[in-house]
C-alpha cells in the first residue's frame, strides 16, 4: 500500500523506515530537504521537498493513490490542516494528525480527526507508572464517555472468571495481560495470579468499579 507521511522529524522517518520495512510504499514530504537524511541511506521511498499541505505537493507525493496519510511535522496548525486536505480534498480515509496541544487535540478529535497529543501521551505514561490505585484511561472514545482502563483487582478474586467482574462491576473486560502478553478473554477465563485487568468503563463509574475491585467478592459471586 502507498502512505504519505507529512514531516522528516524522528517520528516521520522511524515511521517511514517502519512502513517501509513491512513491503509498502512510502512518500515523505517535508520543506527542509535536509530533513530527508535521517531516512538512512537504504530508505527506497520517494521525498518530496514542499509544504504538506499544499495540493501540487501532495500530488506528487501521491496522495490521490494513498492507502493512509500521517501529518507529524512540528506544527500543529500544518499538521490538522494537512490531515484535512488529505482527507476532505483527496479523499483519503485513513488520516492521523500529531498535535502537541492536548486540549486542541481533544477538539479535533471529535470533529473526526484522528489526533496523538504528544504531551499527553507520553505523562498519560508516566502518571499511570506513578499513580499507586491508579488509573488513568488507556483509551477514551472521542466523546470522552467511555473509557478502557486498568483496574486493581484484590488478590481474592483470583480463580473467578473474568466474567464475574464484568457482573459485579457493570463493565467489560476488553482485554487482560498476563505475563507480559495481552489476550482477549474467553466466558472460561479465569483470573490468575499477575493478571492485569483492563475494563472498559463508563468514565463517571471508575471509582466505584475501582472500589468494588478493591474488595474481595461478595459470596453469591
Amino acid at each position: 500500500m502507498h502512505f504519505v507521511i507529512m514531516g522528516c522529524g524522528r517520528v516521520g522517518a522511524s515511521l517511514a523506515r517502519a512502513l517501509e520495512r513491512r513491503g509498502h510504499d512510502v512518500a515523505v514530504v517535508d520543506q527542509d530537504e535536509a530533513s530527508f537524511s535521517r531516512l538512512g541511506p537504504t530508505f527506497e521511498g520517494r521525498t518530496v521537498t514542499g509544504i504538506g499541505f499544499d495540493r501540487d505537493t501532495l500530488l506528487e507525493a501521491g496522495v490521490e493513490q494513498a492507502y493512509a496519510f500521517a501529518a507529524v511535522s512540528s506544527g500543529d496548525n500544518s499538521n490538522i490542516l494537512a490531515a484535512r486536505v488529505a482527507r476532505e480534498t483527496f479523499g483519503v480515509e485513513h488520516v492521523v494528525a500529531r498535535i502537541y496541544d492536548p486540549g486542541r487535540a481533544e477538539i479535533y478529535q471529535r470533529l473526526g480527526i484522528p489526533t496523538v497529543a504528544t504531551v499527553k501521551w507520553t505523562s498519560d505514561q508516566m502518571l499511570r507508572r506513578l499513580l499507586p490505585q491508579g488509573h488513568l484511561p488507556e483509551l477514551t472514545d472521542p466523546s470522552g464517555k467511555i473509557v478502557v482502563a486498568e483496574v486493581a483487582v484484590d488478590p481474592a478474586w483470583i480463580g473467578h472468571r473474568l466474567t464475574s467482574l464484568e457482573t459485579a462491576t457493570g463493565t467489560r473486560v476488553a482485554f487482560y495481560t498476563r505475563l507480559g502478553e495481552g489476550a482477549l478473554p474467553t466466558p472460561e477465563t479465569i483470573l490468575q495470579e499477575g493478571d492485569l485487568v483492563h475494563l472498559a468503563i463508563n468514565r463517571d463509574e471508575i471509582a466505584d468499579v475501582e472500589r468494588i475491585l478493591d474488595s474481595a467478592p461478595v459470596p453469591h459471586e
